[in-house]
């Protein structure tokens, strides 16, 4: 049997590829954001009892924490349909409407991204998600006229990594709002265990929490890494990932102990380095790094903030004694007018 390619850089279509191989099927597989769970639970089997579609939903939080896969178990728990699209995809409202009409009763439709979706879009989907209809209007001018096109009862879901962009009337509209939390490095150890199963490779407990360990409380990480792990004990050993092998995999990667790969380390000595610590837009950090300003703020700031190594106030983003900590770094002394003013963001 031919080896796999070793490769430290997964592209992102096979990430996709990769995430959907691993997610599970129905709702008590599902391992990690426990509370979300049990409230789809109920709100799956009132809907049954009740003959109704599901309510609306909502997801967000950062990336990699399950909101796709939720989106993919709730069919299979219901058993109706799912279409998938997303929220850059819609550009006008007739790109909708493919979507709209080939569904069916009860039927799922998952807009990831749904923040990005262009107001004129948002607003056309209203009465859909209100009314189950849509109004198409024909023809222009004083000759234009509009029709009221009856939908199938039908469950909306959006992803979003930040809710804050959607616009009040739309935020509303969904009956249930669910905010997905990182994971601790328990259930993380979990899901590289079950997952390792499925691809049929060994793995020890303490493999499976170096590797949970070093996956930044976020699931996609975590496949990552051990898709990763498993290519080197394939290359490099008798294929079972042991916590030696586990270890030297993820230095090879350069990921450290504390889940920090080099765009974290290279953000954190941007910051320090080039602007003495902060405080900092993200636009400049953006430039300098040349890196897209939402992949900073949406994918390498959320665990940054969290574990305590940056913080942000309305003037831009300051090192934290921790990160000058990491990078063997002295902290200047503070300024009279440098101390950080919480809740205030930029």
């Amino acid at each position: 049997m031919a080896r796999e390619k070793v490769i430290t850089t997964v592209p992102a279509d096979e990430v996709q590829k990769q995430d959907a191989a691993l997610r599970p099927k129905l709702l008590r597989e599902v391992i990690g954001q426990r509370k979300v769970a049990e409230r789809l639970e109920v709100a799956v089997a009132g809907c049954k009892k009740l003959n109704e579609p599901l309510g609306h939903i909502l997801f967000d939080g950062p990336p990699g924490l399950g909101k796709t896969t939720f989106a993919t178990v709730l069919p299979n728990e219901l058993g109706t349909g799912l279409q998938m699209t997303s929220g850059p995809a819609l550009s006008k409202p007739a790109d909708m409407l493919p979507f709209l009409t080939n569904l069916e009763e009860g039927s799922i439709l998952f807009i990831d991204e749904i923040h990005r979706m262009p107001r004129v879009v948002e607003e056309f989907i209203y009465p859909a998600m209100e009314d189950f209809r849509i109004d198409i209007v024909l023809g222009e001018g004083m000759s234009a006229r509009t029709i009221s096109m009856a939908l199938k009862r039908f469950t909306l879901i959006g992803a979003t990594t930040r809710s804050g962009m959607l616009s009040g009337p739309m935020r509303d509209r969904f009956k249930i709002h669910e905010h997905l939390e990182f994971y601790s490095t328990e259930e993380l150890a979990k899901i590289a265990t079950v997952n390792a199963a499925k691809l049929n490779t060994p793995i020890t407990p303490a493999a499976a929490h170096e590797l949970a360990r070093r996956s930044r409380g976020t699931p996609r990480v975590a496949n990552s890494r051990l898709y990763w792990a498993r290519s080197y004990a394939a290359a490099r050993h008798d294929g079972s990932i042991t916590e030696d092998v586990a270890r030297a995999a993820l230095d090879m990667a350069e990921v450290d102990r504390d889940g920090l790969d080099r765009n974290d380390r290279k953000y954190l000595e941007t910051l320090i380095d080039l602007y003495g610590g902060g405080p900092t837009g993200v636009e400049a950090l953006a430039a300098t790094m040349n890196l897209a300003a939402d992949t900073l703020s949406d994918e390498i700031e959320p665990y940054l903030l969290r574990e305590q190594y940056v913080s942000r106030d309305r003037r831009g983003r300051i090192a934290m004694p921790r990160a000058f900590a990491l990078l063997g770094r002295s902290q200047p002394k503070p300024k009279a007018d440098d101390k950080p003013q919480p809740g205030l963001f930029e």
